[in-house]
């Protein structure tokens, strides 16, 4: 995946954050205070600005009250490598 790509994954998670955030009425403090993450670098993660861990997007979800795939479900149509014909991978792209 190129930078491009991971930049625009990162933007949006980090929108799907912030929209969820907005709907259940939290402003950044607030999410801030109940996922123990500062609000700075909430704001990072909501820009796109910053790769989040696993454990900060599980911290995330959970206060917000929503699973943690539900931020990345959809992520990934449209962008997997098509098979190749013997039904494995083309690792020539990785070469």
């Amino acid at each position: 995946m190129t930078n491009n790509a991971e930049n625009e994954r990162l933007a949006e998670v980090g929108g799907r954050i912030r929209a969820t955030r907005e709907a259940r009425g939290l402003n950044l403090h607030e999410l801030a205070r109940l996922s123990g993450i500062s609000a700075s670098a909430l704001s990072l993660i909501e820009t796109g600005q910053r790769d989040l861990r696993i454990t900060s997007l599980y911290r995330i979800a959970n206060a917000l009250r929503i699973g943690a795939g539900d931020l990345l479900d959809g992520l990934d149509e449209g962008t997997r490598k098509q098979e190749t014909k013997r039904g494995g991978y083309d690792l020539g792209d990785y070469i």
